[in-house]
């Protein structure tokens, strides 16, 4: 997994979707991040220390190759209006979903 900026994910992401318009998905996942690298252990000392700067982790993949990044409490805003932005622009190719009459339910049903 590739630990990128800000922007180059951005611009990275904007590549995945462009790549994968035709066939094939983008999986997109959201977490809040503390900064550790390795996990804690179950038993021993418990260490309750929480960071001044709470961040968020983004990863990428389209099964293939995997980018990420970790954002800021400082730089949340910026980053989220370019990452609403550039997920308006890219998901106009989704497919509507067929919706069945609901008279054909309720026919069902009785």
């Amino acid at each position: 997994m590739v630990l990128l900026e800000s922007e180059q994910f951005l611009t990275e992401l904007t590549r995945l979707f462009q790549k994968c318009r035709l066939s094939g998905s983008v999986y997109i996942t959201l977490k809040k991040y503390d900064g550790r690298t390795k996990p804690t252990p179950r038993k021993g000392s418990v260490e309750g220390v929480e960071p001044s700067d709470n961040k968020c982790l983004l990863r990428a993949t389209d099964g293939k190759k995997k980018i990420s990044t970790v954002v800021s409490s400082k730089e949340v805003n910026k980053f989220q209006m370019a990452y609403s932005n550039l997920l308006r622009a890219n998901m106009d190719g989704l497919k509507k979903r067929d919706k069945k009459s609901k008279s054909k339910k309720s026919k069902a049903a009785q």
